[in-house]
């Protein structure tokens, strides 16, 4: 039996992220997000519902997550559902709850429209920021444009040392 566990949320952070270490010092970041639905009833009358998700996110993008994002700052976010379990110390019963577990984020509706996006991988010390995608002028309208030839992508370069994501590449 095939299985697929994928949420992609677009909202806004509900309070300022919490980050944390783990004993094998990865850091975790955990923040709430808020997602709104507008639809319409039988009746014609606008409504709106809120959801209010709990959201996870390890290594260096909960780093970048706790440095840049705080209440109010509006995210895209990919990642997988994770369900919780714990009995509860004061009432003895059992608890539960879903949490997202981000694999993938960027920011959003900033100074200039967007940011920088982060996507983690299976090893966390290999991760690096993706480029932005920018788009050179055409220079000759009236001929037919000219493909460059095609290349291999640049090589991904571990983060070593933070040099590679400096605060000027954040765009706010």
């Amino acid at each position: 039996m095939a299985n697929y566990n994928k949420v992609i949320l677009v909202g806004n952070l509900t309070r300022d992220p919490q980050m944390r270490y783990l004993p094998s010092q990865m850091a975790v970041t955990d923040f709430g997000l808020a997602v709104n639905h507008k639809f319409k009833t039988k009746t014609g009358e606008d409504r709106e519902e809120v959801l209010f998700i709990d959201c996870s996110i390890f290594g260096k993008g909960a780093e970048i997550i706790n440095q840049y994002c705080q209440k109010g700052k509006q995210l895209l976010i990919e990642g997988r559902l994770k369900f919780d379990t714990w009995e509860d110390k004061q009432g003895g019963g059992k608890r539960s709850k879903h949490t997202v577990v981000v694999d993938q984020f960027q920011f959003l509706g900033g100074q200039q429209g967007g940011g920088p996006s982060y996507q983690a991988g299976g090893d966390e010390q290999s991760q690096a920021p993706r480029p932005p995608m920018n788009r050179a002028p055409q220079q000759n309208r009236g001929a037919a444009p000219q493909r460059p030839a095609p290349s291999a992508p640049p090589a991904e370069q571990p983060y070593g040392d933070e040099e590679q994501f400096k605060e000027d590449d954040i765009p706010f």
